[in-house]
């Protein structure tokens, strides 16, 4: 369900070395550094013979083509566009000659399809494969590469040749030749006005590009000797665990690849210092999610036409000049043989059958794959998911305890007992006309379910899980302009002071007014919303009497239960509703102000649809923690909503039971829409499509005859915001498990239940429901981090308010100790409770509601009898409860937050060893680089037949 890891921001940002411990070679004389050598020496299989992954890696010289023009619908065109010098010698040529001729012989050139490791012994039995088999499989592989066999395809564009769009068209088209990439044109099987444009970014191109986009990769290290303490105690730690059992959570090593690139320090990529990266083959030394970022790159920033903000593959979507942008898949996600006998045919169908089957619900997740194939953003997110699920299983056993302890002890609980056998108490009536005198002992179902949620060990389990929040939170590159902030303000630059160079820059008074603007349709949603609470509790005001006047006698007898369960329902809702609305107004308020990075406009949408829709998730179930029942007023005074509806009251066992039954009916909807909407809704959608296309008679016989471009255009797209939407959804579940946790001890378990299984459709989603989305860099989960630590504080607020307020745990505390048969003796047993509904309950004279009535009746609260001095007014007994919420909250908050401050000062942020690892990292790059300054130096000392040196000039 997760994968084991520290500090996952931390972590998934940084690739660094996983051997460091192990046994390393000794220095050679040279000062060049050694290459960097993967932990395993058993090198893979190769895979399908068939398959074009086998195509020769050197890719050789093409003959120069017709220029390419955007009005052709069939014609196939290369073009090999021209490069500017500056390149180490060597480059560009047939052999690769980037490292040292005494250096090949330690490693092997391995592609990335050649690192998906095969079982040797099975292979050797594999039947031959009939002709068929291998006409499948070769179609199943096409779609990746150009029709010459040899170029890969990096990107795709779909248009319509149908478009009024073609000047546009020819004119970006121009402009990406120009930049370096090569394209071709090749009309779609199934349709015959879609037209596609594939993309290949050469290795010249792909150099310039990483330069300029500072990607880090893989850079040579220097072999250490590592303490020999770390040795022994690493050695010691292998012979442990090889008489342990073994994990069967952990996936075997037979079955991932041993992906090269973990076992490497990284550096910012550098044409002047080429030689000194890992480059065993051109081809494979850029991964397919980095060259497709970087041609995501380049298109974002190349023009359409004149002008500042006329740039852009967004812009060209949104007019209709191209219908869609994608990077390909890597092949289909299935195979028609078996994995353990025939190994995997891509990363795809290897993800699909280590991660996205079902079967693997309890396994670690992949997450170096995970990133390799969809990028460090996405890989980031299911190392956080994981985190999180894993996070909760001590949640949930302690959430489930406290509820099992609350089953067990119902039927003895003093104050269950109590209600249960008072037949003789009548209750005051609970609404103004068709409401009935009733027994107390008619409440008897609602104090025993009462009783499962609020019972003694609420008060643990809400310090529990408070502390829970924290200690989750603990062990939980300069950056580009959008070009949207580019064109918007390319008249308006200034110097930046950090590297000199002037940069578009947005004035303040612009900034200040597009920001308030933005708050103003903030502060207007949020009214939108306690607007729609307000007509909530306008209903549950109108129904309840309705209800209680209703023929059917079941819905008669539980009127109460009836409105609360009709108006969770209705609230639901209008919360999906409501949904809709927001994302859109999110998004125009974002755009608005203009953000200046890609960050700065994911980080201002995500907050601004977490308030919306965390306000709106959660207002009708503050209304009911703090203020349902709470301004009724009393018998023969109560307070109306004007002046015509009798404002509602707390049942006779407590409002806990309602906001127990608004917290389940919510969490369960939610999670099971979110989840039908996730996975249910693209799998109609892909239905469809594939439906429409039989029915039109448009697909071949043999659906592997389909490209893989073809088939990843039947997908549906990520969604728009990308991973906003799942960060969105687990945070406001995080909400939910912490905020009114005290009320709701199952909450826990649902969201486990839950996780484990949107991890499993998460990935098969991701895997074979989607275009494979653009891969992106990441550093940690961004703004999610903050909102995750404001919910841990709300969280300890609530939870004390839930416990003094809502529930009797105080009221109960205060009769034990004050007003029991063990006064002064201290709270032993369930018997110093005795007589406590009897004390919680007052007085009210029937003869003055007008009705008819004569006699005694009770209600809930501390107030004196009719017959007193003072009838009505609060008793003593009332401001010693109140004294003691108010205490209870003090001492609550102050004793978490002062444990949480104490567990922040044990645990760092960083772990130590990470901090050890990313400072010898920027300590080997910094060397590295200044021994190529150095070795280039001498080189050019001899060239011009200098005096030579060995030490800095």
């Amino acid at each position: 369900t997760r994968q084991h890891t520290g500090k996952t921001q931390s972590a998934m940002s940084m690739n660094t070395s996983k051997s460091e411990t192990v046994k390393e070679h000794p220095l050679k004389p040279s000062r060049r550094s050694m290459p960097c050598l993967a932990q395993s020496q058993t090198h893979p299989q190769s895979l399908s013979k068939h398959s074009s992954f086998l195509q020769p890696n050197r890719v050789q010289p093409q003959p120069r083509p017709q220029p390419l023009s955007a009005g052709t619908s069939t014609a196939t065109v290369d073009v090999v566009p021209l490069f500017s010098s500056g390149f180490p010698s060597g480059i560009g040529k047939e052999k690769d000659t980037y490292t040292d001729d005494s250096e090949h012989g330690n490693y092997d050139a391995r592609t990335d399809q050649s690192l998906l490791l095969q079982n040797k012994l099975t292979r050797q039995k594999t039947e031959p494969q009939t002709k068929s088999s291998l006409k499948a499989d070769g179609m199943a592989s096409s779609g990746l590469f150009f029709k010459d066999g040899k170029k890969r395809i990096d990107y795709i564009l779909v248009y319509k040749k149908s478009s009024p769009q073609v000047e546009k068209r020819s004119t970006f088209e121009k402009n990406l030749r120009a930049e370096g990439l090569m394209l071709e044109r090749e009309p779609a099987v199934t349709n015959s006005d879609i037209m596609f444009v594939k993309i290949h970014c050469p290795w010249e191109t792909l150099c310039k590009y990483a330069e300029r986009m500072n990607i880090r990769m893989p850079f040579r290290k220097k072999c250490y000797y590592t303490d020999w303490r770390s040795k022994t105690m690493g050695r010691n730690m292998r012979e442990l665990k090889s008489w342990l059992p073994r994990n069967p959570m952990k996936l075997d090593k037979e079955a991932l690849p041993d992906l090269e690139e973990t076992d490497c320090y990284t550096a910012p990529f550098s044409r002047a210092r080429i030689h000194h990266f890992t480059i065993n083959n051109k081809d494979s030394f850029f991964s397919n999610s980095t060259r497709s970022r970087i041609v995501h790159h380049m298109l974002q920033r190349t023009k359409y036409e004149d002008g500042k903000s006329k740039m852009g593959i967004n812009r060209l979507l949104n007019n209709g000049t191209y219908e869609a942008a994608f990077p390909p898949h890597e092949g289909s996600h299935k195979s028609r043989h078996p994995i353990k006998t025939h190994g995997a045919q891509n990363h795809r169908h290897l993800l699909y059958e280590r991660w996205a089957r079902w079967g693997m619900w309890y396994k670690y997740q992949p997450l170096d794959l995970i990133r390799r194939y969809f990028g460090e953003k996405i890989g980031l997110y299911f190392a956080w998911l994981g985190w999180y699920t894993g996070m909760l299983i001590p949640a949930a056993l302690v959430g489930l305890f406290v509820f099992l302890y609350g089953l067990f002890t119902m039927d003895s609980s003093q104050v269950s007992k109590e209600i249960c056998e008072a037949n003789e108490t009548i209750m005051c009536p609970m609404c103004e006309r068709n409401c009935t005198l009733q027994k107390l002992n008619e409440s008897c179902i609602y104090a025993k379910v009462t009783h499962l949620f609020d019972n003694g060990g609420t008060v643990f389990f809400a310090i529990f899980m408070a502390i829970w929040a924290h200690v989750y939170l603990i062990f939980d590159t300069s950056e580009e302009l959008r070009p949207q902030f580019e064109a918007k303000y390319s008249q308006v630059e200034r110097v930046n002071p950090i590297t000199g160079k002037p940069e578009p820059f947005q004035p303040f008074p612009d900034k200040l007014s597009r920001l308030m603007v933005s708050v103003s349709g903030i502060f207007f949603m949020i009214s939108l919303v306690l607007t729609a609470v307000f007509a909530v509790v306008v209903y549950r005001l109108v129904a309840m009497e309705q209800f209680a006047s209703f023929k059917w006698y079941f819905i008669k007898k539980y009127w109460q239960f009836a409105t609360s369960g009709t108006g969770v329902c209705i609230n639901f809702m209008i919360i999906m509703s409501l949904n809709v609305v927001y994302e859109k107004v999110a998004y125009l308020l974002t755009d608005l102000e203009h953000p200046r990075t890609e960050s700065e406009w994911e980080n201002s949408f995500a907050l601004k649809m977490f308030l919306f829709q965390f306000v709106n998730l959660n207002s009708s179930i503050f209304y009911i923690a703090f203020f349902l029942g709470r301004f009724a007023g009393r018998p023969g005074k109560y307070n109306k909503l004007f002046n015509r509806w009798r404002l509602e009251e707390c049942h006779p066992s407590g409002c806990l039971i309602d906001l127990c039954l608004q917290m389940g009916v919510i969490m369960v909807l939610k999670q099971m829409w979110n989840n039908f909407m996730e996975l249910g809704y693209p799998l109609l959608q892909n239905w469809w499509s594939r439906r429409k296309m039989k029915r039109g008679g448009q697909l071949m016989e043999h659906k592997v005859s389909l490209p893989q471009w073809e088939k990843d255009w039947n997908l549906q797209p990520m969604n728009l915001h990308g991973l906003m939407d799942e960060y969105l959804e687990m945070v406001l579940q995080f909400g939910f498990t912490t905020i009114f946790v005290a009320a709701f001890p199952l909450a826990p378990l649902l969201a486990l239940l839950n996780n484990i299984i949107e991890i499993r459709l998460d990935a098969y989603k991701f895997v074979t429901q989607w275009r494979r989305p653009m891969p992106a860099r990441a550093t940690d989960i961004g703004i999610w981090y903050g909102i995750l630590e404001g919910i841990g504080v709300l969280a300890v607020i609530t939870n004390a308010f839930v416990i003094a307020i809502t529930s009797d745990y105080i009221p109960r505390f205060v009769y034990a100790y004050k007003y029991g048969p063990c006064t002064d003796q201290g709270y032993r047993q369930e018997k110093c409770l005795k007589g406590y509904v009897n004390s919680s309950l007052s007085v009210f004279d029937l003869s003055e509601l007008g009705m008819g009535y004569s006699g005694y009746c009770r209600y809930r609260d501390y107030r004196a009898p009719p017959w007193s001095s003072t009838p009505y007014e609060f008793t003593l007994q009332f401001w010693h409860v109140l004294a003691a919420r108010l205490a209870f909250i003090i001492v609550f908050e102050h004793l978490v937050f002062g444990i949480k401050s104490f567990i922040a000062y044990l645990i760092p942020d960083m772990p130590k060893d990470l901090c050890d690892r990313m400072r010898r990292e920027k300590y080997l790059v910094q060397e590295m680089m200044y021994e190529a300054e150095l070795e280039h130096l001498q080189r050019e000392r001899k060239k011009n037949g200098k005096q030579y040196h060995h030490e800095w000039p």
